[in-house]
């Protein structure tokens, strides 16, 4: 029986994918986390063999954070993404952080059924198409940038100002230009455009 821990921050992919994956044999759910922090600690109490874990997450940790904290416990389970974010950098971020692999919400049911099998022997879950970007990426050398990094310079690039953004994304104007700061320096850049710019050629920005 493979134990499976699911995290993601809209409660309606919860229940669907909970009542997915009740109808196979072989799978059973152990828990639904809304947040990263939720699921650390769900992971400690119930053991999981496979944690099916969302990329963006809200505040607090994203799937990536989940993934490397969850690398680090002793004998931890594996940690397969499933998200709607179809990026090359995002992939390449989860794959370094020591995610067993990437999967598309418009999966077909039985590739999340096999992806989830395939995780929890220790398989790496990546189409063909996705593992050849992935390993071009990683290759070039992205900037790791964070998942509220990339958000932050997704606004800059519509033209938002630091006070518009901060009322969007629901955070502070200072921690904009905290997330700011750490965006200009892992892209080598002294400006908005060049940040932006410089996300662009390394396709952090669609």
């Amino acid at each position: 029986m493979i134990r499976v821990l699911l995290v993601d921050d809209h409660p309606v992919v919860r229940g669907g994918v909970a009542a997915l994956l009740s109808g196979e044999d072989g799978i059973e759910v152990v828990g639904a986390a809304a947040s990263g922090e939720e699921a650390l600690a769900l992971v400690e109490r119930e053991n999981p063999d496979v944690v099916l874990c969302d990329l963006r997450l809200g505040e607090g940790l994203d799937g990536v954070g989940v993934t490397e904290a969850v690398r680090r416990r002793p004998n931890p389970p594996s940690v397969l993404i499933l998200t709607t974010y179809d990026n090359d950098s995002d992939i390449a971020r989860a794959v370094l952080a020591g995610a067993a692999g990437y999967l598309l919400k418009d999966a077909q049911p039985e590739e999340i059924v096999r992806g989830i099998a395939d995780a929890a022997a220790g398989h790496l879950v990546l189409s063909s198409d996705l593992q050849g970007r992935v390993v071009e990426r990683m290759s070039q050398g992205v900037p790791q940038l964070s998942a509220r990094e990339l958000d932050v310079l997704r606004l800059v690039a519509e033209g938002l100002t630091n006070r518009e953004i901060a009322k969007q994304l629901f955070i502070s104007e200072g921690t904009v230009k905290t997330h700011l700061v750490h965006a200009f320096a892992k892209l080598d850049a002294d400006s908005r455009t060049a940040a932006v710019a410089a996300a662009r050629r390394h396709g952090l920005l669609n």
